[in-house]
């Protein structure tokens, strides 16, 4: 509920009374080590807080009901208010029972008399506090408990929540909503902050939030919140800061029109083993693989049991292999006898689940004629599913045998993640392909890749592609997405936000694709 929403929203009152503020107080040591018990308190405030008779100046007490306002609801300022970073105390640096000051925004451990927050009350003057884990609102230096309605908008920005009937209504229309500095914007498609160079791992998590089975399932944290993992373990840790991020990205009251992505990527980081960084350019297909099985792993996931993560994402395909030793000198065997030993080689099958379906993207021409100079070489997305049509033969080398394999999809998932390998790497250096992918952003048919006696029908509709811009070691990343309300494609890049007409999708070298299965 937001403020213009509450009856009474100018003038709030607070629902509690002499004696609750003195338990409060008494009770306010057990929250953190560094508050100090009841036994600590200086015995001329114990005597003024459990006395009859109110002494405190400050808070007006409704003679009749008992019940007490805070007068410093006034001094809350929305627009500093930043919960998108780690919960950590601007002073001491640590987690543990950390607020946000309401009215200038920065976090401080405690509420005892020696906290940092109470300290910061005290000389600074700033009075109402959040308790960043209990979600709770206090007032300092009186240490009393605020109740007040119009606060509601405050809780729902450090965690949003959403019901069944929220979730259902999130790809019904057009609901564009507005910030508090008046900038409006579509929940869903909202920036991520770039802290550096984190633009490989922003696409990737704007892409799986409008994957609409992951984005239900993590909008609603009972889905995950009961799942018990073993102690010590940290993987959970990314269930819930992408589960936070999900909400916040489609959180219709959001005070600001981007979102900051920082306790999602410092988990990452923390889980990963600085494997995945902020402050250098990775692979979005390599963090996007690492993402979802890590989830798979945390949602207690195995090779037997499914999670959302394989419900959405998992198809399966049989791979068959002939292994050919390679020649014991340098000399090139012969393509007769090569093809000899093929036919007589034995073939291996394995069934072999997938997340994601790589395409190989064949290699640009070496030479081209004057009209051909300055031309970009295309091809479509059906010839690169050719590698899928159980007869082309792939050839593999290594350093000790040449495998030669065919591929066969025996079942497509709902949500078909496809990976265009345009990186190609040596020992020497990495190279890009240029090469532009024409695919359809409705109807792909891929009917022809099922078995014939299924019911699958196989159509596919473009939900989200990623594009990689620049340089191979570098660049940069930008997806294109879909808002299924609004029924607008949108261009995304960091916190950059723009409409885009669907006919320059298909221009781009695309890198990541995600599809969605038609239901009918």
């Amino acid at each position: 509920m937001s403020i213009r929403d509450t009856p009474g929203a100018g003038s709030p009152t607070t629902a509690i009374n002499e004696d609750t503020i003195a338990t409060n107080t008494t009770k306010s040591g057990s929250n953190n080590a560094a508050e100090p018990s009841e036994s600590d308190e200086p015995s001329s405030k114990r005597a003024r807080l459990h006395s009859g008779t109110e002494t405190n100046d400050n808070l007006e007490t409704n003679t009749s009901s008992g019940m007490i306002r805070c007068p410093y609801l006034d001094t809350i300022d929305r627009a500093v208010l930043d919960f998108d970073f780690e919960k950590l105390c601007s002073i001491s640096l640590t987690n543990n029972n950390v607020y946000a000051c309401l009215v200038c925004g920065k976090y401080f451990q405690g509420r005892g008399p020696r906290s940092h927050a109470y300290t910061h009350s005290v000389h600074v003057g700033h009075h109402v506090f959040l308790n960043l884990n209990t979600h709770r609102f206090f007032c300092l230096p009186d240490n009393y408990e605020i109740h007040d309605t119009s606060l509601a908008d405050i809780k729902h920005q450090l965690d949003p929540k959403f019901t069944p009937e929220d979730i259902a209504t999130l790809d019904t229309g057009e609901d564009w909503s507005r910030s508090l500095t008046g900038v409006l914007y579509l929940p869903g498609v909202v920036g991520l902050n770039n802290i550096k160079s984190n633009d490989y791992m922003n696409v990737v998590l704007q892409s799986l939030s409008h994957v609409t089975a992951i984005r239900d399932y993590f909008l609603q944290e009972c889905n995950y919140g009961g799942i018990k993992r073993p102690p010590g373990d940290q993987l959970f840790l990314l269930v819930t800061q992408f589960g936070g991020l999900i909400r916040k990205l489609w959180n219709k009251r959001n005070f600001k029109a981007h979102v900051s992505p920082h306790e999602m990527l410092q988990a990452v980081v923390h889980v990963s083993r600085k494997r995945f960084q902020i402050t250098r350019q990775g692979d979005a297909i390599e963090f996007l693989a690492w993402l979802l099985n890590s989830l798979h792993i945390a949602l207690g996931g195995s090779k037997k049991t499914q999670t959302v993560i394989t419900r959405t994402f998992q198809g399966h395909l049989k791979m068959y292999s002939k292994r050919l030793p390679n020649s014991t000198d340098d000399t090139e065997i012969d393509p007769i006898a090569q093809t000899l030993l093929l036919l007589e080689a034995e073939e291996v099958c394995e069934e072999c689940p997938f997340l994601y379906l790589t395409l190989d993207v064949p290699p640009p021409p070496l030479f081209g004629d004057e009209m051909d100079r300055n031309s970009i070489p295309q091809v479509s997305l059906s010839e690169l599913f050719s590698k899928f049509d159980t007869k082309t033969q792939k050839e593999y080398r290594t350093n000790k045998e040449t495998i030669f394999r065919r591929f066969e999809i025996t079942k497509l998932p709902k949500y078909l993640i496809l990976y265009i390998k345009r990186f190609t790497k040596n020992i020497f250096y990495t190279e890009k392909n240029p090469t532009i992918v024409n695919f359809p952003i409705k109807q792909l048919d891929l009917s022809e890749f099922v078995p014939k006696n299924s019911d699958f029908l196989g159509i596919y509709n473009l939900v989200a592609n990623v594009v990689h811009d620049g340089m191979p070691n570098g660049g940069s990343y930008r997806i294109h997405l879909q808002h299924k309300g609004a029924k607008h494609w949108f261009e995304m890049q960091d916190l950059h936000v723009t409409d885009l007409l669907p006919e320059m999708i298909s221009l781009s070298e695309a890198y990541i694709q995600i599809y969605e299965l038609c239901s009918d």
